[in-house]
């Protein structure tokens, strides 16, 4: 089974430099923050803070932007795909906070014996947790696909 999953530089030259610095700032701001926890309540519960996914409120709004614009350069309205692309972005920042706690976790408990074994372990975790929890989204939204698909089809055969 082959996997459909690309990289694709070419957005990057859709984006304008004040979208950019928008995203770098709420990162920045968003460690800082942590920082500030960190320093408060230790690194223990500013690190819950830090796999946060932190400019992901940004991201989310500058992709519905581009998707609009694009479309609306192509005359068309593009809101729902907007949302969409949008929505796609959310779904992917959930799985990858999966990740990140199971990355957490591992770390949390290899810690104490090694430092180089819990990064490694925690690092293996984040990767099968986040493929995993992908690969199951996928089947879920193709059996609903297919689900959707075959549902007028069969109740006109009946």
């Amino acid at each position: 089974m082959r996997l459909p999953i690309k990289v694709s530089l070419s957005s990057l030259q859709e984006g304008r430099w004040y979208e950019y610095l928008v995203r770098f700032g709420l990162g920045g701001a968003a460690t800082v923050f942590t920082g500030l926890i960190s320093s408060r309540y230790g690194a223990s519960i500013g690190g819950l803070f830090l796999a946060l996914p932190a400019i992901f409120c940004a991201s989310a709004t500058l992709i519905e932007k581009h998707e609009l614009r694009r479309k609306r350069k192509a005359g068309l309205e593009g809101r729902r795909r907007g949302r969409e692309a949008a929505a796609l972005d959310a779904a992917g920042a959930a799985l990858g906070a999966l990740g990140m706690l199971a990355f957490a976790a591992v770390f949390w408990l290899l810690v104490e014996r090694s430092v180089a074994g819990a990064f490694i372990g925690a690092s293996l975790a984040w990767l099968t947790v986040a493929m995993a929890a992908w690969f199951v989204r996928r089947q879920v939204r193709l059996t609903r696909l297919a689900q959707r698909d075959s549902g007028p089809a069969m109740s006109r055969s009946r």
